[in-house]
C-alpha cells in the first residue's frame, strides 16, 4: 500500500511538472542607428534563425533616427540596447549620459570619400580640382581635416558644397558634386539604388585613420541590474554576426522578410558584404566579433579629442566607455 501511494504521489508530481509552462522569453528592444540598411542584416538574421530565441530573448528591432537620438533613448531606458556610432556615444558619456558600449562591431572606420566609378577618382590625388559634398558638423566632416593632413591635400585643392544628408546624395547623383563624404556600405548603396551605377570609395582607414565605428550600447544601470541578460544578448548577437557572415544574401533577405520596403536585395547584400571587413583589425582578426582592443579604443578617443570635438577628459579613463566583460568566451 505504501509503495502504491508513493507511486501515485510520484506520478502526480511529474504530471504537475509537465503542465508548468516554460518560462517566458525576456523582451528586449534593440534600437538601430538609422533606417534599416545592409549593415543591420545580422540582427534580423539572428531573429529569423532563432538565435536570439535560443538564448531566451524575444527581440524587437526598432529603426532609429541617428546615433545621437538612439543613444538618448538608451540613456532614458526607452530602449534596452542601441546600435550606434561609438564616437557619438562617447560625447554623450562625457556629458554625463549613463551609457557603456558592451561590444564594438565595426572596429575599422567606414568613412570614405566616394564618387561614381566612371569618374575614375580612386586616390586622394584624384580629388584635386573636384567638388566634394559634405554635411557640416557630421562625424565624417569632423574627421575630414585629418584625412587631408594624412594625404597632403589642402582645402584649396578642391571645391566644397554643403547640405544635409539627402542634399549631399542628390549633389552626386545629379552631377553637382564629384564626391561626397559617406560610409562605404551606406551612402554608396543609396547612390547605386538611385542610379544603378557603381561607386568607388576612398577609405579613410586606408590612410592611417584608425578609429572604431558602430557598436552595441546599453544603460549602465540596466547592465548592472541585468548582467545575465546582457551576456545572453551579446552571446546571441555574436552568434548572429558569425552566422550572417557565412550567408550574406540570406542575411540581407531577412531584412526584406521583416520589412519588405527595406531596400533591394542586391544592394542590401552588397552593403552587408562591404560591412564584414570592418568587423576586425589586424589585431582582432583571430577574435570573435565585438571584442575590441584597448589600443583601438584609446586611439579613437585621442582622435576624437583632437578632431571630433570630444572633451579632453575622455582621455582620463577610456576604459569607462566600453567593456568586453559580457562577450561570449571561446570559439564560435
Amino acid at each position: 500500500m505504501i509503495r502504491a501511494i508513493a507511486a501515485v504521489a510520484t506520478a502526480l508530481i511529474w504530471t504537475a511538472l509537465s503542465v508548468v509552462p516554460a518560462s517566458a522569453a525576456d523582451k528586449v528592444v534593440l534600437m538601430l542607428n538609422w533606417y534599416v540598411y545592409g549593415e543591420h542584416a545580422p540582427f534580423y538574421y539572428g531573429k529569423a534563425k532563432g538565435i536570439y530565441a535560443a538564448e531566451g530573448i524575444d527581440l524587437e528591432i526598432q529603426e532609429g533616427r541617428g546615433s545621437a537620438a538612439t543613444t538618448q533613448a538608451v540613456a532614458a531606458k526607452t530602449a534596452d540596447f542601441g546600435y550606434v556610432d561609438v564616437p557619438t556615444m562617447m560625447r554623450a558619456v562625457v556629458k554625463g549620459a549613463p551609457i557603456v558600449a558592451t561590444g564594438v562591431l565595426l572596429q575599422t572606420s567606414p568613412m570614405s570619400a566616394m564618387g561614381f566609378v566612371e569618374k575614375n577618382i580612386k586616390k586622394p590625388e584624384d580629388i584635386k580640382g573636384k567638388t566634394v559634398a559634405i554635411t557640416p558638423a557630421d562625424s565624417m566632416t569632423q574627421i575630414w581635416p585629418l584625412f587631408l593632413k594624412k594625404t597632403g591635400l589642402k582645402e584649396s585643392d578642391f571645391t566644397t558644397v554643403a547640405g544635409d544628408g539627402q542634399t549631399k546624395l542628390n549633389a552626386v547623383i545629379n552631377g553637382q558634386a564629384d564626391l561626397l563624404l559617406g560610409y562605404v556600405m551606406d551612402q554608396s548603396m543609396k547612390i547605386k539604388d538611385a542610379t544603378g551605377k557603381d561607386v568607388y570609395p576612398i577609405k579613410f582607414a586606408d590612410y592611417g585613420i584608425n578609429m572604431v565605428s558602430s557598436g552595441i550600447v546599453a544603460n549602465t544601470d540596466y547592465v548592472k541590474a541585468n548582467a545575465g541578460l546582457v551576456k545572453r544578448f551579446m552571446s546571441a548577437t555574436t552568434k548572429a554576426v558569425e552566422a550572417a557572415e557565412k550567408d550574406p544574401k540570406g542575411a540581407a533577405q531577412s531584412i526584406l522578410d521583416a520589412n519588405p520596403k527595406g531596400g533591394k536585395i542586391e544592394t542590401l547584400t552588397q552593403g552587408f558584404e562591404l560591412t564584414i571587413p570592418l568587423y576586425r583589425t589586424p589585431e582582432t582578426k583571430a577574435k570573435r566579433p565585438f571584442e575590441v582592443t584597448d589600443q583601438n579604443m584609446t586611439d579613437t578617443v585621442n582622435l576624437m579629442v583632437e578632431y571630433g570635438g570630444l572633451d579632453a577628459k575622455a582621455k582620463d579613463n577610456p576604459k569607462a566607455l566600453y567593456t568586453n566583460d559580457y562577450l561570449p568566451k571561446g570559439g564560435s
